[in-house]
């Protein structure tokens, strides 16, 4: 039986995805085209089988999101069971004092930064594999921390965790953007993003409880059993996702040869010059390029996010434990309920930014939840007020950072300025979480007001930057519908066309 010839399958599947994406819209001229009648992003002009696109956009959703969500619950695990191990003994086992439990939080995020840009370019060159072996990296460094005897030691395994955790979530969103038009992309970064962390919060919780209430492994007691069995659930999954992370739509196993056709196709629906699925070389400029100033403002705000909430769900366990007098398991079962909280809010504000097409009302109105929860903190030293404020800053909070991710990632093209923005967005955030690390002192126990104070205020400048981005990018649409920017066009030669991304006058911004 005789083989089609080498690089048919690829040729055959450019020509389908072409055929179907020059169904969207008739040939444009490259200059003097009128972007508000001929706007490539629109999505309710399509001719490809909604049939065919419903059943294909169903096949990814049941794949690729909980093994998305999945892969995120792991790396969140594994980065905050120090806040379990924390009221379990750590500090006390290690000789730990004073500032040294933020400044081993610090360590890893320094560490944690420092790699999510190039893992991002990392993986646009190497596929999923890339994302593999960084999970099983950290799943193996969680479980030595199991087995150190010295502070020393621990922040040589902070280190390794920050080298290994940096660019995961990144590179789960950029992976997500090529399967996902832009429209249908918040929904699916708010369920993996807006629930991993909550769920894994709450899983977090209740595995350190029942590790603490059972019985020694071997040599390995006390907070060391959180180490070990959450790195070794890590590093299994981790092997595991060797095979099952899915490659580039043109080459994954997922898809036959029609579906790979349809899913190119969707893609380049979506972009104001159709690549058919080619990836642009990366290059300095396009990398310089990701500095828009949406990127920017998204950067901003997911840091202050990251301060608001990354620095309650480390201390949390702490907070939790100065409401009452409660054992260490006690609390650990209470830091559960406001991450299931957030949780049923990240997901049903997602749902109605996809179905609303609209980013920055549910920002806003997470941030005022935000603002509501850390008053009632500042404002009030009754246990049962704190402990309900809580739930609105970890709801509020759970939301923020995937919506400001996904704002970000739909408004980034080409496809090295998305890689590298959708890597910018969590690494510039992450400082957040660096100063998120010294909010919460222990010389501000028990009612953390200085901690609370600065999350009050962050909460609030969310609020006013996402009404001030809204504002901004709907009059920047504006000017489009009026081609005030074909300008831009002129004297370009295709390839520059065709790299001109979020600048291209055909492109219009998610707002």
């Amino acid at each position: 039986m005789s083989h089609p010839p080498a690089g048919y399958m690829k040729d055959n599947i450019a020509r389908k995805a072409h055929d179907l994406a020059a169904k969207e819209q008739p040939v444009k001229s490259q200059q003097g085209s009128n972007p508000k009648s001929d706007s490539s992003t629109s999505v309710t002009e399509l001719p490809i089988d909604l049939k065919a696109e419903r059943r294909l956009v169903k096949k990814l959703d049941l794949i690729l999101l909980p093994l998305f969500t999945l892969a995120y619950c792991t790396n969140f695990i594994d980065r905050t069971a120090i806040g379990n191990a924390k009221i379990a003994g750590i500090e006390r086992d290690l000789g730990m004092s004073g500032f040294d439990y933020n400044i081993a939080l610090t360590v890893f995020y320094i560490f944690y930064i420092s790699v999510e840009i190039p893992s991002n370019l990392a993986l646009k060159h190497f596929g999923s594999v890339w994302l593999a072996a960084m999970i099983t990296s950290f799943g193996v460094v969680s479980i030595g921390t199991a087995f150190i005897k010295s502070y020393s030691s621990l922040i040589v395994t902070r280190v390794f965790l920050g080298l290994a955790e940096g660019g995961t979530l990144s590179g789960l969103t950029y992976i997500l953007s090529r399967y996902y038009r832009r429209k249908e992309l918040v929904l699916r970064v708010g369920i993996f993003f807006g629930l991993s962390p909550t769920l894994a919060g709450a899983f977090g919780g209740l595995l350190a409880s029942g590790l603490l209430s059972i019985s020694d492994i071997g040599t390995v007691t006390s907070w060391r059993k959180i180490f070990l069995v959450e790195g070794i659930i890590t590093t299994g999954f981790g092997l595991l996702c060797f095979w099952i992370l899915p490659a580039d739509p043109q080459n994954t196993r997922m898809f036959n040869e029609e579906e790979r056709a349809l899913a190119l196709a969707r893609i380049d629906a979506d972009q104001a010059v159709k690549t058919h699925g080619r990836r642009e070389p990366t290059s300095f400029r396009l990398i310089l390029r990701s500095f828009s100033l949406h990127t920017s403002l998204c950067c901003f705000c997911y840091m202050m996010a990251n301060i608001s909430f990354q620095g309650l769900s480390l201390f949390l366990p702490t907070v939790v434990a100065t409401l009452g007098h409660y054992t260490v398991v006690q609390s650990q079962l209470r830091t559960v309920p406001p991450y299931i909280a957030g949780a049923v809010w990240a997901v049903v504000c997602s749902y109605y930014g996809y179905h609303r097409k609209q980013r920055a009302v549910p920002i806003i109105f997470s941030a005022l939840l935000m603002v509501t929860g850390y008053a009632i903190s500042v404002g009030s030293i009754n246990s049962h007020a704190r402990y309900a404020a809580c739930f609105l800053s970890v709801a509020g909070g759970s939301l923020i950072g995937p919506m400001y991710l996904a704002w970000g990632t739909d408004n980034a093209a080409p496809d090295t300025v998305r890689a590298v923005a959708t890597a910018l967005i969590p690494g510039i955030g992450a400082f957040g979480s660096i100063i998120a690390v010294w909010t919460y002192l222990p010389n501000d126990a028990p009612n953390y007001h200085n901690g609370n104070s600065l999350n009050l205020s962050t909460s609030s400048a969310i609020f006013t930057l996402a009404i001030a981005g809204l504002v901004y990018l709907r009059w920047e649409n504006a000017q489009r519908d009026r081609g005030r920017r074909n300008y831009r066009l002129n004297g370009k030669s295709y390839e520059e066309i065709e790299q001109l991304g979020y600048l291209h006058p055909n492109f219009r911004y998610q707002t």
